[in-house]
């Protein structure tokens, strides 16, 4: 294998560093040391020395880079890449106290146009096509969350060498990452033999939080009415990532019906980091399984990894016994005289933990929730069909049956209370009093008609002249006798 020679490794493959000659058990007689396990998609840097002038030493991981950092006679370096997108995993090799002069990079040392890298941990970005020993002519320029605009560093370095700083060999070394790193990095770099390389790099940063939990996990579930199964919760991630329920091991779909999802998410405002919650809220079904289990996934949105379960919890279900709901009425049967009172009742078995509610032909009364409806001077328009709903927390709803209530009539005809007796009563009323008035106008003309004739009758009859006193016997005659005699004579 040439010095710097890239070879293709299987997943999950394990790095070495040799020196000296080969032996059939390279573990042990010929010095092997097993270095730290990869993720798919890693550039590994490893690093190691020739026969001389350095014995090769126990290995040691490092974290903080040699201030002179410097291509040392004899060393040599293999770059190999395993497949999938890069990220910030390495492999290093250990020195002993006193460290020879040569080094091997921290972090991921990658070539991809698109890096992921956990915040916190270095990061080394090549430059290609640049010479590995000065003299160099690179430009390394950065545009993040750190920047207004393009910034453009030096080799000889500056205020920035504790952000980014470019190496004796022309890579950008990003001591520890932050979320203000994530952006574009560029490097523009002429070979000696005069060919330009640009390298573009598109950062990206990420933190897996820790195994979320289920927090408030309910002891039981009721069947056929909403539950609070619990509330998962994640802390620390970047980027946001996602948190999804599972019943029986199968992803649960929230419908807005029997399953609904209350999410909330929150950033911390120092560092940038996510912490995720989410409630779960189901109806189990009627006849279900008695005793589901539930159970919550983090899904991170960088890099692409396995999702973090929570614990399983496994909750009974129970399913209550229908609340009878009956509905009494006083008095029985709900007829009552125009008036008069009539009590409904509603009555359950738990009165203490239920919202009573009315309702007259279908429609909901807005009325004060109580299990006794009074209808005091029933008038026409309290007739009508009368129900009660009774809620229960662990039960829902339950209608009463029906009972109607109506006004009856009198002997004496149409109720005062019926509109239509009403209207009778008026016309006959007033029929009443017509017919009075015109019986006493008929006795009045009658009166006056009597008046009048007997004026009549007393001014056709003679004038008769004045009668005389008694006469005595005998003299009435012979005076008659006289003037008759004179009349002849």
């Amino acid at each position: 294998m040439g010095v710097g020679e890239k070879v293709q490794a299987p997943p999950r493959a394990v790095a070495t560093a040799v020196r000296g000659r080969q032996s059939k058990e390279p573990g042990k007689e010929a010095g092997w040391q097993q270095g730290q396990r990869l993720e798919p998609g890693c550039w590994s840097s490893v690093c190691g020395v020739s026969h001389s002038p350095h014995t090769n030493p126990p290995c040691r991981k490092h974290s903080v880079l040699p201030k002179s950092a410097q291509n040392f006679p004899g060393t040599w370096a293999l770059l190999f890449k395993l497949p999938h997108p890069p990220c910030p995993s390495f492999i290093s090799p250990h020195f002993p106290p006193t460290l020879p002069p040569l080094y091997c990079l921290p972090g991921a040392v990658v070539g991809d146009r698109n890096v992921t890298a956990r915040i916190g941990k270095p990061l080394v970005l090549n430059c290609r096509g640049a010479p590995k020993k000065p003299p160099q002519q690179l430009e390394w320029k950065l545009n993040t969350g750190r920047t207004e605009a393009w910034k453009v560093l030096s080799p000889q370095g500056g205020p920035w060498d504790s952000v980014a700083r470019v190496l004796s060999n022309g890579s950008l070394l990003l001591p520890a990452v932050g979320i203000q790193d994530e952006g574009t990095f560029r490097c523009q770099a002429k070979s000696r033999n005069g060919k330009e390389t640009r390298s573009t790099y598109q950062v990206r940063v990420y933190q897996i939080p820790g195994k979320p939990e289920i927090v408030d996990p309910a002891s039981e579930l009721m069947a056929g009415v909403p539950n609070k199964v619990g509330t998962c919760l994640s802390k620390g991630g970047y980027p946001a990532g996602t948190l999804n329920w599972h019943l029986d091991g199968k992803p649960l779909i929230p419908d807005g019906k029997g399953v609904s999802v209350q999410e909330e998410t929150r950033r911390h405002p120092e560092t940038g980091l996510f912490t995720l919650q989410s409630e779960l809220m189901v109806t189990p079904a009627r006849g279900g399984a008695p005793h589901p289990t539930f159970s919550c996934s983090f899904s991170p949105g960088l890099p692409r990894r396995q999702a973090l379960h929570t614990t399983p919890i496994q909750l009974s279900v129970w399913e209550p016994v229908p609340l009878e709901v009956q509905l009494v009425v006083e008095p029985e049967g709900g007829t009552v005289a125009p008036g008069g009172t009539v009590t409904l009742t509603c009555e359950t078995p738990a009165q203490s933990s239920l919202q009573i509610h009315w309702i007259k032909d279908g429609v909901p009364l807005p009325l004060t929730p109580n299990p006794v409806l009074l209808l005091s001077e029933v008038r026409p328009q309290d007739q009508g069909t009368y129900s009660c709903v009774a809620t229960h927390p662990s039960h829902g709803p339950q209608e009463s049956r029906a009972v109607s209530v109506h006004i009856i009539e009198t002997e004496e005809g149409p109720t005062a209370g019926s509109l239509e007796g009403q209207g009778l009563g008026t016309v006959a009323l007033a029929l009443g009093i017509l017919g009075g008035l015109g019986m006493a106008a008929l006795l009045i003309g009658a009166i006056i008609w009597q008046r009048q004739r007997r004026q009549g009758e007393e001014s056709i009859l003679p004038h008769l002249p004045p009668q005389e006193g008694p006469r005595k016997p005998g003299g009435g005659g012979g005076g008659a006798r006289r003037a008759e005699s004179v009349r002849g004579a």
